[in-house]
């Protein structure tokens, strides 16, 4: 599964090289909130229409992970044992980890701290 920032960079071909070594040839993903995580930087950057297309036919080639119910579940919980913790989530992040745990698939992500806690 491939985190927001990963997705980005890799659409961009700005992903490291040692990341990129570990997910080349591996069969990649990405979740709802991916798609619109960068679809909502095309409006804010005013993409014009050849890279909204061009992002748009780059995300066609990857599955994307709907969400679900189990999805919804395992997020309810991340979020419900972050604050017992007194550990505020970014949304965002939280749904990703939640996609990853229901569907038992590896995350590739940069912002490994931002995941740390989501076990």
């Amino acid at each position: 599964m491939l985190d927001t920032d990963v997705a980005s960079l890799l659409f961009k071909d700005q992903l490291p090289g040692p990341l990129f070594a570990k997910i080349v040839g591996q069969p990649l993903a990405v979740t709802y909130v991916t798609v619109g995580e960068m679809t909502k930087w095309t409006v804010t950057r005013k993409w014009g229409a050849p890279r909204r297309i061009a992002l748009e036919q780059w995300l066609a080639q990857f599955p994307v992970l709907p969400g679900n119910s189990e999805v919804g579940r395992k997020w309810g919980e991340i979020i419900a044992y972050a604050d017992q913790r007194g550990r505020r989530q970014p949304v965002n992040d939280s749904w990703i980890a939640a996609a990853c745990l229901a569907h038992d698939l590896p995350l590739a992500t940069l912002n490994v701290n931002d995941f740390q806690d989501l076990r």
